[in-house]
């Protein structure tokens, strides 16, 4: 089948109340989010429809422009959760701006973040209850504290208390908030992007930005309102609350996860279908998977089918999902899995695939709101993050002689710019294209391949360039938890340094009692072999292995120049 950049053609509106109002009127009976509540060992669950939702939306957000909100900005604090849904298509919908804020960031931090953001109100699940009453006595911009649980009533005004008084306005026929004006151009959201305070900048995001994001993704992707979507991904992250909009537009059903640990669980309880993730969870659902088929000793036979099904479908002929009915039904009947935020593991997207589970890579940043490229059904290439999406131009600046370059994009999804920080600005929206940092190429096909990002290109004294994050994918074994490459001083020049945290558990399985000075030597045999399919200047000379998990970010990226500064911290004590 040719590969095709547009699969669909959909209608394209001007903001997510446009967007909203839609899938109502399509789908006003259809669940728009399934409620668990834990009563001990026998849950009960709520269904909100569409039509529900959209009333408990215009209830809050009439509240809250009762409250003296309108044109002001409200942040919002808490896990993945129905009010949290509410609160932000509240506010976007005709409030003011929307401030998503980070539920992993000490108490701290989220009080320097409000203070920046110069936010007025903030929605908050009781978990930050304490960390709330602290922040009032010291941030005098904020003048509302809406706590999203009802049991909190006593402390603070509760979303409960609003939506009943929104219901109560409406009926009294108050109109200020559906009938708000929204200005497509306008700023409607300041998100922060990962890093520290010091270090976070916060993107000026508009309802132009999202609705042309939302009919890029729709226009590639066919998310159908029969299908499950589990919401892993935090909603402070622009893939997840983007994500979720995404799904909204199409009718989809949302659901919760109970937490990492009961993801298989919730997947049969809800018999989800699709879903947005990070390439690690998908990584490490997947080698559960084989673990599983390993210890049943159904490998060879899983490999023998796997060759049986690709020959089939040479002719057109597809028996996958029946063939390998019992794994999918592990995962509640999954059809779909979208990938975004780093590079997914080939091997991993090619046994999806071939268990007639449909993975799609996708790349995007927080500025672009995020989505820039992404694969569909008839254009897949293993290692690729696809095509840009319709709207969305790619271009390599200023490109080496492999076709390597920094990525540039322009689209309508590209933000305004970072708020209070006109110098950051300029240094990444320039003649109309936004610089993004990522280093990659274009292939012959128009499919984008990120080699590594700019800041992290190890320059060797030769003038070749090492993009760490292509060898990392390299490492990707069964017993790798998480991989860093980088470059160590040798006299005037850099060796090429490879560490490895490796999974405790599969190596306690798979080597029981092996010491750590074994354990390197397995590991450095299988890096040798690494090698031997590597230009000279790319080898490993080095190799660090542990079984410390690494220092990341909340959103669960490595601090890759804090970790190798670590190690090189590590390495002086030892030679001092």
């Amino acid at each position: 089948m040719k590969p095709k950049k547009v699969l669909y053609e959909i209608e394209q509106f001007k903001d997510f109340r446009e967007v909203l109002n839609n899938a109502v009127k399509k789908y006003p009976d259809s669940p728009a989010f399934i409620i668990k509540h834990k009563i001990e060992k026998n849950p009960s669950y709520t269904t909100i429809t569409y039509s529900e939702f959209q009333e408990d939306v215009n209830k809050f957000g009439t509240a809250l422009i009762d409250m003296g909100l309108h044109n002001k900005r409200v942040a919002i604090i808490g896990k993945n959760r129905y009010e949290w849904a509410v609160a932000y298509v509240s506010v976007l919908n005709g409030v003011g701006v929307t401030v998503p804020l980070d539920k992993e960031l000490p108490a701290e931090e989220i009080a320097s973040l409000l203070e920046r953001s110069k936010a007025d109100a903030i929605v908050f699940d009781k978990a930050f209850a304490e960390t709330m009453k602290e922040i009032s006595k010291q941030n005098s911009h904020l003048k509302e504290y809406i706590c999203m649980d009802s049991e909190m009533s006593e402390q603070f005004t509760t979303m409960e208390d609003l939506l009943n008084k929104g219901e109560t306005l409406l009926k009294n026929g108050d109109e200020r908030y559906t009938n708000a004006v929204i200005d497509e151009e306008a700023m409607c959201a300041i998100v922060f992007t990962s890093g520290t305070t010091s270090l976070s900048k916060a993107a000026m995001m508009s309802h132009k930005n999202y609705a042309s994001n939302i009919y890029g993704v729709n226009s590639i992707i066919d998310f159908l309102h029969t299908d499950v979507n589990m919401a892993f991904l935090p909603f402070h992250h622009t893939l997840g609350s983007t994500g979720l909009l995404v799904m909204l537009s199409n009718g989809t059903t949302n659901v919760f996860c109970d937490g990492l640990k009961y993801i298989q669980e919730n997947l049969k309880e809800y018999k989800v279908t699709v879903f947005l993730c990070v390439p690690l969870l998908l990584e490490a659902i997947y080698k559960k998977l084989m673990a599983e088929v390993e210890r049943q000793g159904k490998t060879k036979l899983i490999k023998t089918m796997r060759k049986v099904c690709n020959f089939l479908l040479i002719f057109g002929i597809d028996i996958r999902r029946k063939v390998f009915k019992q794994i999918i039904d592990n995962l509640g009947g999954v059809r779909g899995v979208f990938s975004g935020a780093a590079a997914i593991d080939k091997e991993v997207a090619k046994g999806y695939h071939s268990f007639g589970i449909l993975t799609l890579q996708g790349y995007g940043l927080t500025e672009t709101a995020p989505v820039l490229t992404g694969e569909n059904k008839t254009a897949i290439r293993y290692g690729s993050c696809g095509f840009p999406i319709p709207n969305v131009e790619i271009k390599i600046d200023n490109p080496n002689e492999e076709g390597i370059g920094e990525i540039i994009a322009k689209g309508p999804n590209v933000m305004l710019g970072y708020y209070e920080n006109e110098e950051a600005t300029a240094e990444v929206l320039k003649d109309g294209w936004f610089y993004t940092g990522d280093l990659g190429y274009l292939d012959k096909d128009g499919f984008l391949f990120i080699t590594g990002r700019k800041k992290n290109v190890i320059v060797l004294k030769n003038g070749k360039n090492v993009y760490p994050e292509e060898l990392e994918m390299l490492l990707n074994m069964p017993y790798v938890s998480e991989s860093l490459v980088y470059g160590k001083p040798k006299g005037d020049d850099l060796s090429i340094v490879a560490k490895i945290v490796y999974d405790q558990e599969y190596v306690d399985e798979k080597y029981p009692g092996i010491s750590e000075e074994e354990l390197h030597k397995i590991i450095w045999k299988d890096i040798q072999e690494i090698n031997e399919g590597l230009p000279l200047y790319k080898k490993m000379r080095h190799l660090v292995i542990t079984n410390e998990e690494m220092i990341k970010t909340t959103t669960k990226k490595v601090k890759r120049f804090e970790e190798i500064k670590k190690e090189e911290t590590i390495i002086e004590e030892e030679e001092s």
